[in-house]
């Protein structure tokens, strides 16, 4: 797997500070997209043990309120063996700090293929759906497109909650 970035702290991408890492790959290609330049699965750098050592020490101050997820597409098989194995330690290591996840997938299409849905066991929030250039809006809050959902995977109650 490789990876574009590390953003050690990442005000946009989810609430409070965050920590978010861009991993590269993506068959979505949608027009518009902020960060065309990860499509390619081999765009940045490689990820290593040294990478994940990174994420998890920028994760270690009280005032970084979670991870954020995003890519290119982290769903994508190629990226999943080690993005479950790096969410697993991150929810291990910091059970007080919430997982988003940025996917160009609807939660029902990650529900439907067992080799994709692994990664929604750690995540609390995911943004779901490809983004639509014509339905791009700059006052939606944390998403690019009114067709993207904010699912709360991790309601107080266990359920689902959508943020339309």
């Amino acid at each position: 797997m490789y990876y574009g970035n590390i953003k050690p702290y990442d005000i946009a991408d989810g609430p409070g500070v965050r920590v978010s890492l861009f991993v590269s790959g993506c068959r979505h290609h949608c027009k518009g997209c902020f960060n065309a330049e990860t499509w390619d699965f081999h765009y940045g750098r490689p990820y290593t043990k040294e990478t994940e050592e990174e994420i998890v020490s920028l994760l270690s101050p009280s005032y970084i309120q979670g991870f954020t997820l995003l890519g290119g597409e982290p769903f994508e098989p190629e990226n999943q063996r080690e993005l479950v194995h790096l969410l697993r330690r991150v929810r291990e290591t910091f059970p007080g700090k919430n997982i988003w996840c940025y996917t160009g997938y609807t939660y029902e299409e990650l529900q439907a293929d067992p080799g994709r849905s692994p990664l929604l066991e750690y995540i609390d929030v995911l943004v779901d759906g490809r983004f639509v250039q014509a339905l791009y809006s700059p006052y939606l809050e944390f998403r690019g497109s009114s067709n993207q959902r904010i699912i709360s995977l991790k309601g107080p109650d266990n359920s689902l909650s959508f943020n339309i």
